[in-house]
């Protein structure tokens, strides 16, 4: 009997999986592909599309960079390498590039035309998105458009872009589409000052649109975390070599959404000698590589030295690819840092930690009105588990930066605001790189922000935000009294 030989990859195959978004299939046949030829068009394109889709924008980006030197003009690979660019803050990159492409008659043509007009948005080029919606378009009959010119009208009528955002967010065929678009009405009734029937708006679109999330599995690893701590250093030593010995640095942001992260980002990124990279996804990856080797959290002391020195070299190695040229520090604002910091003290020892934290009913109800990732941020779909996900966080944090030893600063974001100039001088101090006075105006950034604090980013430092939560105040019950009483004794003795 002869033996079977496998199905050789095909491209039609591989787009098959990635219609039926079975991404790890995909990523499969697209490195088979590329095994067979270097010169496969179509396994470079799937690697680009499947990493651009995991978030793992780095190597999405040398995957398309490959992909466009075989085939400079593919629409395609051209709509893909925008998209990431997008995503990295090469903007100017990013709208020549869209440009084209809804200039051309690719069938690609739509979506680059939907995708600029986002990026508009975002970079807060509103001139530049009135004069493009203006004018016809591929994507004209596309629900999507019609979500861009919702949000300029909203500039001018908010009474008439709301009632549109409520009927696209109730009609949209696309479930990311509605769920947006419910967010983006929300945001509008807060703004007016309708705030009940923003919170009720809210309630209503995560529980049509937010899946069931396990708070219980989160909280279980990061009480897991605190007992190791507890126990003081003898469970983890540095795996790899010390970050802040050489010229460049790495800085990483240690706080939970809504709790100042972008306006640090910001800020931090009008001095030359630093770049802020985003939310780099460096960590991610090294904490998902310690769960898939079993070392996550109790054995990561015992992690071969020649891993961790290779995971430390590609998060160090893509941050350096997505950094600014000629900035000294990296500045790394992800998300999932104060969660690992084990890691971070085992892999990335030496790295400076930034810890932002808020008075945790303003960030709560900001997060909660706020769209996010229905599955990775499930936890604010309500009040009561993002006062879990505090009460964890600050349980955990302040005490693992100190036992585990790395060097960092602790801010308070009322405090922040209230005297910029003294708390960025001591956190570049932190740095070693020279106080410039361009980081007291972080409105002035050009690097575009795609994180939900994209407007008040691009307003001077103020205090508005301060307080917001007593809007709300109807929703907030005396589980948070503990919570905010220890915010409130650190902002009187900080």
């Amino acid at each position: 009997m002869k033996p079977v030989r496998p199905t050789p990859p095909t491209p039609a195959e591989l787009d098959r999986l990635l219609k039926a978004g079975d991404l790890e299939g995909a990523l499969r046949v697209a490195d088979a592909l590329v095994a067979q030829s270097r010169r496969s068009l179509a396994g470079w394109l799937g690697r680009g599309c499947v990493n651009l889709k995991l978030g793992h924008l780095v190597e999405a980006d040398r995957d398309l960079d490959t992909a466009l030197e075989l085939a400079p003009s593919d629409p395609q690979a051209n709509l893909f390498r925008a998209m990431v660019e997008q995503r990295l803050g090469r903007i100017d990159e990013a709208v020549a590039r869209l440009t084209r492409l809804v200039e051309g008659k690719s069938a690609q043509a739509a979506d680059a035309a939907i995708t600029l007009a986002e990026v508009y948005w975002f970079a807060h080029r509103r001139d530049e998105l009135a004069t493009f919606l203006s004018k016809p378009t591929a994507a004209d009959s596309d629900p999507r458009l019609a979500l861009a010119r919702m949000r300029l009208r909203s500039l001018s009528d908010a009474e008439g872009a709301l009632t549109d955002l409520k009927a696209l967010s109730a009609s949209a065929r696309l479930p990311v589409l509605r769920r947006v678009a419910g967010f983006d009405a929300v945001g509008l009734l807060d703004r007016i000052g309708r705030y009940r029937e923003a919170f009720e708006l809210a309630t209503q679109l995560h529980a049509e649109s937010t899946p069931r999330f396990d708070i219980e599995g989160l909280l279980l690893e990061t009480r897991e975390q605190s007992e190791l701590v507890a126990k003081g250093t003898n469970w983890i030593t540095s795996r790899a070599d010390r970050l802040d010995a050489g010229e460049e640095r790495t800085a990483i942001v240690v706080g939970l959404p809504r709790s100042g992260t972008t306006l640090l980002e910001q800020m931090l990124d009008r001095q030359s000698a630093i770049a802020g990279i985003g939310e780099y996804e460096g960590i991610e990856r090294i904490l998902g590589d310690l769960v898939a080797l079993g070392a996550w959290p109790r054995r990561t002391n015992m992690l071969a030295r020649h891993v961790a020195v290779a995971m430390q070299q590609r998060y160090v190695d893509g941050a350096r690819a997505v950094a600014r040229p000629g900035a000294q520090v990296t500045f790394d604002k992800t998300l999932g840092a104060w969660r690992c910091l084990p890691a971070l003290a085992a892999i990335l020892p030496g790295a400076i930690c930034l810890s932002v934290a808020r008075d945790p009913r303003d960030a709560a109800i900001s997060a909660f009105l706020s769209y996010f990732h229905p599955i990775t941020y499930g936890w604010t779909a309500s009040l009561s588990m993002i006062r879990r996900v505090h009460e964890a966080e600050r349980s955990l944090v302040p005490h693992a930066l100190e036992v585990l030893n790395i060097p960092h600063e602790r801010m308070l974001y009322e405090r922040f605001v209230e005297d910029p100039r003294g708390h960025i001088e001591r956190v570049l101090a932190r740095l070693g790189v020279a106080m410039d006075e361009a980081v007291l105006a972080p409105e002035a950034n050009r690097r575009a922000v795609f994180t939900l604090s994209h407007e008040q980013v691009r307003r001077p430092i103020h205090r508005g935000s301060i307080g917001r939560w007593k809007n709300y105040e109807f929703a907030f019950d005396g589980s948070w009294d503990g919570l905010a009483a220890l915010h409130a004794d650190q902002c009187r003795g900080s």
